[in-house]
């Protein structure tokens, strides 16, 4: 039970912070876009706790978000989305963790972040919302763009926030137990 607990607490901290980062840190970049910092904290789950946290706090986090500012609009595509995502990333970083030279685990991670935003934002978001919507999935695509580009930016220079965090002594003991769940 006490494993259990754990698990469900560490994440529902990280859905909690992915949802106050995303309302209350707001950086506009295109019309109605913004920089979402809360894939800061979507991104830190899949490096240290890996792809079932990456996920659960990833879509959990913007079911919740969704729920609280916008209803259900755009939250089944999001949810998809950032689920695939967090599985994706969290088994790359992973296995990309374990390559020595920095700048090539970085730079698989840059590319596996931007290859997976495009197939979960343009991909499964525009694919939902085109099925919800009845819309033709190529508007869909054309309206995610700058989702896309917000999201991939905010996921990709959050690379280094995740080394750094994952080498603090606080987090040290934290995700030791956690790999013991």
């Amino acid at each position: 039970m006490k494993n259990t607990t754990q698990f469900i607490t560490i994440n529902g901290v990280g859905i909690a912070l992915f949802v106050v980062l995303t309302m209350c840190l707001q950086v506009p970049v295109f019309e109605n876009y913004y920089l979402c910092l809360g894939y800061v904290v979507m991104m830190v789950y899949c490096y240290i706790f890996g792809p079932a946290s990456g996920a659960i706090v990833g879509s959990l986090g913007v079911i919740l978000y969704c729920v609280l500012t916008a209803g259900l609009r755009g939250m089944p595509g999001w949810t998809l989305g950032n689920l695939v995502i967090g599985i994706i990333c969290g088994i790359v970083f992973t296995k990309a963790k374990m390559i020595e030279s920095v700048w090539l685990r970085r730079g698989l991670m840059a590319v596996t972040i931007i290859a997976v935003t495009a197939a979960g934002i343009l991909g499964i978001k525009s694919l939902t919302e085109s099925l919800l919507y009845a819309q033709p999935i190529l508007v869909r695509m054309a309206k995610n763009i700058y989702a896309f580009a917000a999201d991939a930016v905010m996921m990709t220079v959050s690379i280094p926030v995740c080394e750094v965090l994952e080498k603090s002594k606080s987090l040290e003991h934290l995700q030791k137990s956690y790999s013991e769940l």
